[in-house]
């Protein structure tokens, strides 16, 4: 596994083959704002599965099929649920929960292996979620074997 950094646009992942754009959810139904919003502008089917949910069990994925191309390899969206919330608890815990992120990212990568894909990300839980990205770099190098390209946007 390798974790390639780029400055570009997650919602326009790079390289060839299969790909996965990955990001977390909440656990409430809340859709609107984040890196949601990109995805939303680009394809209106990851935040309709997600609205259409009756409950979002921290961490569980949907990994949804939204485009193909010419060469016939195919881009998904997972919604991974690895946030309780939306805003930080009493104690000032954020929203973030590692252990659901860690669960999603495995199941993820599960996945990605059997379908030959690669991880495409922003800074996934490190915006509204509140988390650092150290963290979520460790969860990644533990549980996922794939590649991995995280951008930043510009």
């Amino acid at each position: 596994m390798r974790i390639n950094y780029v400055k570009g646009d997650a919602t326009r992942p790079q390289g060839n083959g299969n790909k996965i754009i990955c990001h977390i959810c909440n656990d409430i139904g809340a859709w609107g704002a984040g890196f949601v919003l990109a995805l939303s502008k680009r394809w209106t089917y990851p935040e309709q599965f997600y609205r259409a949910r009756q409950t979002y069990p921290l961490g569980h994925v949907d990994i949804l099929t939204v485009d193909q191309d010419s060469e016939g390899n195919v881009l998904y969206v997972a919604n991974m649920i690895a946030q309780h919330g939306v805003r930080s608890n009493e104690q000032g815990n954020p929203p973030i929960r590692y252990a659901a992120l860690a669960e999603a990212l495995s199941k993820l990568n599960d996945r990605a292996v059997v379908i030959g894909a690669s991880l495409h990300m922003p800074r996934i839980g490190c915006g509204l979620a509140g988390g650092q990205w150290s963290a979520v770099e460790a969860i990644l190098k533990e549980v996922v074997t794939v590649d991995v390209t995280v951008y930043d946007f510009e």
